[in-house]
């Protein structure tokens, strides 16, 4: 199964970050928010990525062009680049990846339309946001994918409240504090599994959130996955830092890779 990752969006609410670099190249730990993602699927055996760019599509262009340089030592003659050669290895000698731009303003539906010639015909395909961390249990999502016989699954998760609730009595007295309790409704945190036949739902200028996922839940071709654990999106520094510090304390919940 090859996997889809949406980073080309402009990551405005991260202007401090954004302004130098699309957001899927924030670091978390030294590494971009989009490799840990790429890990954590690795880790469930899918190892070929089609990474859809638009905003500063150049970084991650390069990133993954010198990223054998960047992560090992090399030799070269200078006066001669085409003569390279590199000492030891890396984890991911086995990824296959490629880097589509697809266009600057171009919306999550839309990008997804334009990678579909990278795409194997006849076979399932994952689709996830490039700045949401998870620890997902892909088999499982996998699993439930290919026994629900619908054209997508979408992964769900409750929520935190952003703010501490207080239980109120009758008479205004307070019972109790809950420090941001998990929410009631289910939401969409990505990690998706399509059938070839979602294309149909899509076209050039379509967001993926809108006009196709909810064309699915009206002809009732899409599920639900439920997912108990870690996720958290990189949506402001504030949640960056989040993260960082958790893999700083050495226990980032995400990192279900040996």
């Amino acid at each position: 199964m090859k996997a889809v990752l949406l980073a080309g969006g402009l990551g405005t609410r991260m202007r401090e970050e954004t302004e130098f670099r699309p957001k899927p190249m924030v670091e978390v730990g030294g590494r971009p928010v989009l490799w840990h993602i790429m890990k954590i699927l690795g880790g469930h055996g899918i190892n070929e990525f089609i990474i859809c760019t638009g905003y500063k599509s150049e970084f991650i262009k390069n990133y993954f062009y010198n990223y054998g340089s960047v992560n090992r030592d090399f030799t070269v003659t200078l006066g001669d680049h085409s003569t390279i050669e590199y000492h030891g290895s890396h984890d991911e000698f086995d990824w296959k990846v490629t880097v589509a731009d697809t266009g600057a303003t171009t919306m999550t539906g839309g990008r997804i339309k334009k990678i579909r010639k990278y795409l194997d015909d006849d076979e399932p395909f994952f689709v996830t946001y490039g700045d949401g961390i998870a620890d997902v249990d892909i088999a499982g999502l996998r699993k439930f994918h290919s026994e629900h016989g619908k054209l997508a699954t979408m992964t769900t998760t409750q929520a935190m409240s952003r703010f501490g609730v207080v239980d109120l009595d009758v008479d205004g007295s307070v019972e109790k504090f809950r420090e941001k309790p998990k929410v009631d409704d289910w939401i969409n945190i990505g990690y998706f599994i399509f059938e070839q036949g979602v294309f149909d739902y899509l076209d050039d200028n379509s967001v993926l959130e809108e006009e196709p996922l909810h064309g699915l839940a009206d002809d009732g071709q899409i599920a639900a996955f439920r997912h108990g654990g870690f996720w958290q999106p990189m949506d402001t520094q504030r949640e960056s830092q989040m993260l960082n510090e958790l893999w700083d304390s050495g226990s980032a919940p995400w990192k279900t890779w040996e």
